[in-house]
């Protein structure tokens, strides 16, 4: 290991573990607004108990169809992309490898299957399953986006950024993409790099809750706690501008004693 990589891994060590893990589903690193979620204290609303019972209901259909039809690809597809929404990432991994054993060449399995194993944390497995879900002749930036996520997490980031890389090719300043690109950067410490690309993907899409959280957070690892707290808050009710602010400080407080202790 280069001298470079071995002070590159502990404050990736710390992210990662702060960030949680990596959310594939829509090749986007989990970022603060996760963490807030964690955080929290916000109260739940009428609306939003309405909404789980709604999710529930949805739940227990497709836990009938699945049932009924096991080997089902586009049913199994579904309903393992419900479990992982809804946090049960040992039971999604499960039927996705179950459908996969039936179905070993079907690519939208194998890409469900892929981002299931990230979400349980099996990131090395995640990534050479993805590798099985993508044709270089017929690339899929999310695939190469997610496998980039995958490497980013073993700590492998400059192989992850070349995997960005072939992804921006096939969609240029895709903001998810950048996001993740950023992200990497930012595990290597590399700050004024991860601020410039993270900075593109915000400009492309200003309304990802997430982005704004991964841009506030390099803001805040280079001392400018001020621009992220306002970027963090963005248009929030005040109870959810203030969560995320805690939750954003937390993080800032952990680095720092993380750069402490060295």
């Amino acid at each position: 290991m280069s001298k470079r990589s071995s002070l590159a891994f502990p404050p990736a060590r710390f992210l990662l573990s702060a960030l949680i893990v990596l959310a594939l589903g829509g090749c986007q690193t989990t970022s603060l607004e996760d963490v807030t979620g964690a955080l929290g204290g916000k109260s739940e609303t009428a609306g939003k108990a309405d909404a789980k019972a709604d999710v529930r209901s949805d739940m227990d259909a497709l836990r009938e169809r699945y049932r009924a039809k096991p080997s089902d690809p586009a049913i199994a597809i579904e309903y393992g992309k419900a479990l992982r929404d809804s946090g049960q990432r040992a039971q999604a991994v499960a039927v996705l490898e179950q459908a996969v054993l039936a179905h070993p060449s079907n690519k939208a399995l194998l890409a469900g299957y892929g981002r299931a194993l990230a979400d349980n944390g099996n990131f090395q497995q995640a990534f050479d399953v993805l590798g099985r879900a993508h044709s270089p002749e017929d690339p899929d930036w999310r695939i190469l986006s997610a496998q980039g996520a995958a490497l980013d997490q073993l700590g492998r980031n400059e192989e992850a950024q070349q995997y960005y890389a072939s992804a921006l090719k096939i969609v240029p300043d895709e903001p998810q993409v950048l996001s993740n690109l950023g992200l990497s950067y930012m595990l290597q410490n590399n700050l004024p790099r991860a601020e410039q690309v993270l900075g593109r993907a915000y400009q492309r899409n200003q309304n990802d809750v997430r982005i704004r959280a991964n841009l506030a957070l390099v803001l805040g690892l280079q001392g400018r706690e001020a621009e992220a707290e306002i970027l963090v808050k963005g248009d929030l009710p005040p109870d959810q501008a203030a969560a995320k602010v805690t939750a954003l400080r937390q993080l800032l407080a952990k680095k720092q004693q993380q750069r402490a202790e060295k």
